[in-house]
């Protein structure tokens, strides 16, 4: 059973399958084949290293035969794999020793022969030397949890575990343990001193009382952790083993377990009441993989993509460190009834650490992430200008709503109240539905391609709008940010390729270009029946391709005109990942509109500018984001108390220039259509009528939106001009 999918919702569906289904007979019938033999010797226990056996050769099967991009396995991915998987085992470093890792060394390039034949002494003794760990270090806690600390002395601590080497031996870890036992002591005690400052002299704790207290919320908050490491099962670890393995292959291929599974398709299917947030193994962390548009994380607005979760704290609960707990124990801590709260420490990746409260709800609904328009107009431009929000390309398959229809209607009523330009805003839009991004690309062109999609095998499968209607012909701008990522790139590549819009934004879009397949282990692997469930893999099958032949893999879509942004001077995207998938090219389709064509490219970007240049605020951000990058690039913190303290203070002075950047109105109207409103049946406290209040008023502080309707007066001019010349 091929159930296509991708981690941003892009949902091919059936018309996708066509190329790959005849391969998926002859993919099934040889892996069925291959694995026949396991039956007839192996017996079902608690401790099961045959089950492993199993599930790690069917996984190496799987990629063999239907990978993309499949690699060989060999010694050099043996040695790639002994470094990614001790990465995720103890990522911090806090637990394993150099002479630990010795006894791992002489397996560095056998892990090929393992997978192979499905043999687990390298993964035993890693467990055994894990589990070990572990207890060593609960003991080296439990020695160093009530002494004193000295913060006078002049020392550091490295966090960056690429900078930081396993400690040569039980000395030195202990002495790690030291340091960030101190390190924890001491952002807590600065904590509440500067909570204590702000109290009246009567409510005021002494220094003692604030380190009896500290101490015992660190007891809590410790145990806690070792009680969840020390529960990690060897299901656990070889979970990590197995997606180190995924992982070589490209960022979105991945084993589920049966559980890991259950829990995708609950999160997919939105059944399941939490924040609204999709989340991934990473090393010692677990990291926010994706924002699910419309849910409680969405709506809060802090939590981002690439977050890493360091502690978790229900309310009125204690602190729970989550670092090097594992992905299921985190997901079960954050994930809970509507209306409970829950306060998630993250490590952004700027390097700032920031406290996020987030209120739990349900699934999100079509009608909580349907398209939102309003008119625009600027007192400088005079000319009205349609403004569309797409926070992602959904469907009722159930029904008759989608999001092409949605902004089919959207581009109707604004052409019909005055707009003359339009803003189709897509920025943090993870993707959605194939056929909808094609249908909507479609409102804009008289027909042609919009995509390409290659399977390993074969060529490349064109996707085309076959309705020769247009619902707008005029003057667009589409606007991105890193964050706008597969069905969302699907579009903007097509209408850039086209030279029917610009594009406006950030460098660059995530660039994801790959489709997944989701493969039944259970239903691959006959005659391993006693061991079922097996699990699952997703893994990546295909890649898409502009119509111009280019791939968004890895390079995104790149902006006609870039704006300064938070993120401008980080990597951003899949190109953040070692293992994605390298951009290719395939050969071009023909192509051509004649709707309407953007001229003086090269004009508009010198205008635009010319602008941002004379922009404070613009110029801040840039200043702040070169600012952020150089903080997070320095990962050595002193355990100094007053040089902390110091580098503190010039810290926040720092960022009293900053604060509030995202505060200050834009010379923009944002105004409802009337039509939309007035009808009765539409209560004030509706959750459509408090979402377009929300983007009232963030778009009238939305710098980029300003700038985007400056850049379409530039373009309205301009074909005035053109017009000018002709007549």
């Amino acid at each position: 059973m091929v159930n296509l999918e991708s981690f941003n919702l892009f949902k091919p569906l059936g018309h996708l399958i066509g190329r790959i289904m005849k391969f998926r007979s002859y993919f099934v019938v040889l892996l069925g084949a291959g694995l026949l033999f396991f039956s007839a010797k192996l017996n079902k226990t608690e401790y099961n290293p045959e089950k492993e056996s199993v599930i790690m050769q069917a996984v190496n099967n799987v990629l063999k035969l239907g990978h993309f991009q499949p690699k060989d396995v060999d010694d050099k991915l043996s040695a790639q794999l002994y470094q990614e998987y001790l990465d995720n085992l103890d990522g911090g470093r806090r637990f394993l020793t150099q002479q630990d890792v010795a006894k791992l060394d002489p397996y560095k390039t056998m892990l090929d022969d393992e997978i192979n034949n499905g043999t687990n002494e390298f993964f035993d003794l890693s467990y055994q030397l894990i589990t070990d760990g572990v207890k060593k270090a609960k003991g080296i806690y439990d020695d160093l949890k009530d002494q004193p600390f000295d913060f006078t002395i002049d020392e550091k601590i490295e966090f960056d575990p690429d900078k930081k080497p396993f400690a040569k031996d039980d000395a030195e870890l202990k002495d790690y343990w030291r340091k960030a036992l101190k390190y924890e002591f001491m952002t807590r005690l600065v904590r509440r001193m500067e909570d204590n400052e702000s109290k009246p002299e009567s409510e005021q704790e002494s220094r003692d009382e604030m380190e009896k207290k500290i101490r015992e919320s660190m007891k809590t908050m410790f145990d806690r952790a070792f009680n969840n490491w020390l529960k990690l099962t060897r299901t656990h670890r070889f979970d990590i083993y197995m997606n180190s393995f995924t992982g070589l292959f490209d960022p979105h291929t991945n084993y589920l377990t049966p559980k890991g599974k259950e829990d995708f398709d609950l999160r997919m299917s939105g059944a399941l009441e939490g924040i609204g947030a999709r989340l991934q193994a990473d090393g010692d962390y677990t990291k926010v993989f994706e924002i699910v548009p419309g849910g409680p994380a969405f709506k809060q607005g802090d939590l981002q993509v690439n977050d890493l979760i360091m502690k978790v704290q229900q309310e009125g609960q204690d602190v729970v460190d989550a670092v090097g707990m594992h992905i299921d124990d985190v997901v079960s801590m954050i994930r809970g009834k509507k209306g409970t709260k829950v306060t998630i420490t993250v490590k952004k990746q700027d390097g700032t650490i920031q406290d996020i409260t987030i209120t739990r709800d349900k699934v999100v609904t079509n009608e909580e992430i349907a398209a939102q328009y309003l008119m625009l107009e600027d007192p400088e431009v005079g000319e009205k200008v349609g403004y569309i929000r797409l926070e992602s390309f959904y469907a009722d398959l159930d029904g008759d709503r989608s999001c092409s229809k949605d902004v089919s209607d959207a581009l109707t009523k604004l052409q019909d109240d005055g707009a003359k330009a339009m803003i189709l805003d897509l920025r943090n839009n993870g993707g959605g539905y194939l056929h909808e991004v094609i249908k909507m690309t479609g409102l804009f062109i008289e027909d042609g391609p919009i995509v390409q999609v290659k399977a390993r095998r074969g060529g490349a499968r064109e996707f085309d709008d076959e309705d020769k209607g247009v619902v707008y012909t005029g003057p667009l701008v589409v606007l991105v940010n890193a964050y706008s990522a597969s069905a969302s790139e699907i579009i903007t590549a097509a209408l850039q390729d086209y030279n029917r819009a610009v594009v406006v934004g950030g460098q660059a879009t995530f660039g994801k270009g790959s489709v997944q397949s989701f493969y039944d282990l259970d239903q691959i692997s006959r005659g391993a029946d006693e061991f079922k469930p097996l699990g699952e893999i997703k893994m990546t099958t295909q890649k898409y391709y502009r119509i111009n032949g280019g791939s968004t893999q890895l390079k995104g879509v790149a902006s006609d005109i870039v704006l300064p942004d938070r993120y401008m001077f980080f990597d951003v995207g899949e190109r953040e990942y070692p293992s994605a998938m390298a951009w290719s090219q395939i050969d071009p389709l023909t192509y051509s509109q004649h709707v309407y064509q953007v001229r003086n490219m090269d004009q508009l970007r010198l205008n635009s500018q010319k602008r941002v240049m004379n922009n404070e605020r613009f110029q801040l951000i840039q200043e702040n984001s070169k600012r952020l990058k150089t903080r997070s690039d320095d990962t050595e913190v002193t355990l100094n108390l007053d040089k902390f303290l110091a580098e503190r203070a010039i810290e926040k002075e720092e960022n009293k220039k900053y604060e509030g950047l995202n505060d200050d109105l834009v010379d923009l109207d944002a105004d409802l259509l009337d039509e939309d409103f007035i009808d009765p049946d539409v209560p004030q406290d509706s959750t459509m009528f408090i979402r377009y209040q929300n983007l009232q008023k963030s778009i009238k502080k939305d710098l980029y939106v300003d700038e985007s309707v400056h850049i379409l007066s530039d373009m309205m001019l301009m074909d005035k001009a053109k017009v000018g010349m002709k007549e």
